[in-house]
């Protein structure tokens, strides 16, 4: 009863005894609980559900302002709305990232030409999740190729098989990565929510950018079973919503015996540490955190400003001499068990060599390249060592170590700056975003909408320890009731 009292409760408030019958389509962007509870009042249908959501691709994904946020969609949605499951997403659509496998009609390929031949034999343990919940997923997103591993000139947003992913607010700027796709999507409405992963900040980013809720749990929270990976110490999937609530609500599925509750007044009394050094330079980046500061004040939270993060440096570059030797040994892993004409890292870059005015028309794979030489048993060690300290100094004697000097129950700082302009010449321009401590620590961060600079999204990020994800989500949730910053692309 209690995975599903979160539901129930709020269905309660926005469903009265009077709701009527009569079918119509759902409000441009309404939530995931919002459509629920327009189910159970039968109101609409799972199919009118798909068929909407369906036209609002084909308006602004596919023509349009051609957002170019969907790999790719599943032909079978229609039949499986008709006959979904119960559960706590019954005929709710979603949308998962295309390096998410799923043993259907569509592809798992990391947006790279080398997959298509071969699919996946079994869904992922969290499309599993989904489709006992009853959710309906309509199809796969864009994402940057491999999760952004492949090159250190790579564009966010872009993959051969996918082509760019643009940012719904402004179509000449980032959606940021890798889960582009996916934030982008629920950014401009044409899906409630979608499903990302992370290896560092690629939930965080592109939700941040793109002005919607993304959350990145603990690892190991989520299952990583058939998610094409980068280090298994890092990569998690997570929920990327319209609201904190509906990421809730997800957790709760993908995630096994998590329970959480949204008081309203989770922020009364709430220790909040200010990471001052992590909050950038931007000047109305700033204005927004600081009004948003004297909102938490005004809600009853306890503000601490600054609180020093130890050893971020230190941790985030021994995480990086970690993951490319992981990368090497995961992916080989993956691409094995899958089967397929491309085995091995080694054989995914001879391929890339050979298509390489399809696949490699904007930058290479120079990651791939030195990821491929770390195979000797010295480097292997070392790599161990180097993770084992990472994560020593990023969890324990980094977030936690803060967290307790100062008796915190989370860490707070604005998660971005704005997005740049594409660039498919010159890659990414490395706008400031927050997500490394969390990511190499491997603990659970929240971003919440924050409002808008020069017309794009900037976030709000709440971090704490290892398995404080129901609380990380509670105050992430009080505090967007009290902002109301979600702010809807003018498409």
């Amino acid at each position: 009863m209690k995975r599903r009292r979160l539901l129930q409760t709020a269905a309660l408030a926005l469903c009265p005894a009077s709701c009527g019958k009569k079918l119509s389509p759902p409000a441009p962007f309404a939530t995931l609980l919002e459509l629920s509870v327009r189910l159970k009042a039968q109101e609409t249908t799972p199919l009118l559900l798909v068929e909407h959501f369906l036209d609002r691709i084909g308006r602004f994904d596919r023509t349009g302002p051609r957002v170019n946020a969907i790999m790719e969609l599943n032909p079978e949605a229609k039949a499986i709305a008709a006959s979904c499951k119960a559960g706590l997403l019954h005929g709710l659509p979603v949308l998962i990232k295309d390096n998410i496998d799923t043993a259907d009609a569509m592809h798992t390929t990391a947006g790279s030409l080398a997959l298509r031949g071969h699919k996946p034999a079994r869904d992922a343990a969290l499309v599993t999740r989904l489709r006992e919940a009853g959710a309906i997923i309509l199809g796969k997103t864009n994402l940057s190729e491999w999760a952004n591993i492949r090159s250190p000139n790579s564009t966010s947003g872009w993959s051969a098989r996918g082509g760019l992913t643009r940012n719904p607010h402004k179509l000449t700027h980032s959606a940021s990565g890798s889960s582009s796709g996916s934030a982008a999507a629920v950014a401009a409405g044409l899906i409630p929510a979608a499903i990302g992963t992370e290896t560092n900040g690629s939930i965080i980013s592109p939700a941040s950018a793109c002005g919607i809720v993304g959350f990145k749990p603990t690892v190991g929270l989520i299952s990583g079973a058939g998610i094409i990976p980068i280090t298994h110490h890092q990569d998690t999937a997570g929920p990327m919503t319209l609201t904190v609530r509906d990421a809730a609500l997800l957790m709760q599925v993908l995630a096994a015996d998590f329970t959480v509750e949204l008081p309203p007044d989770a922020l009364k009394g709430a220790r909040l540490g200010v990471l001052r050094k992590q909050s950038g330079k931007h000047p109305q980046v700033l204005a927004l955190f600081e009004a948003a500061l004297e909102k938490l004040r005004e809600a009853g939270a306890i503000i601490v400003d600054p609180v020093a993060l130890p050893n971020a440096r230190e941790a985030g570059a021994l995480s990086w001499k970690a993951m490319l030797i992981e990368l090497r040994t995961d992916l080989n892993a993956y691409l094995e068990q899958r089967g397929g004409d491309v085995r091995s890292l080694a054989e995914l870059i001879a391929f890339n060599e050979k298509h390489r005015d399809t696949e490699m028309p904007h930058f290479g794979q120079e990651f791939f390249e030195q990821a491929e030489q770390l195979s000797a048993p010295e480097i292997i060690a070392a790599g161990q060592e180097a993770r084992k300290i990472a994560r020593q100094l990023a969890g324990p004697e980094g977030i936690d170590a803060a967290l307790k000097e100062h008796d915190l129950d989370a860490l707070i700082c604005p998660t971005n700056d704005p997005v740049g302009v594409i660039n498919l010449k010159t890659g990414d321009t490395n706008d400031r975003i927050f997500s490394t401590p969390a990511a190499v620590a491997g603990y659970p961060h929240l971003t919440v909408p924050l409002g808008l600079v020069e017309g794009l999204p900037v976030g709000f990020s709440f971090i704490g320890t290892a398995k404080a994800d129901a609380r990380i989500l509670a105050l992430g949730h009080a505090f967007e009731q009290i902002t109301q910053a979600r702010v809807a692309p003018a498409l």
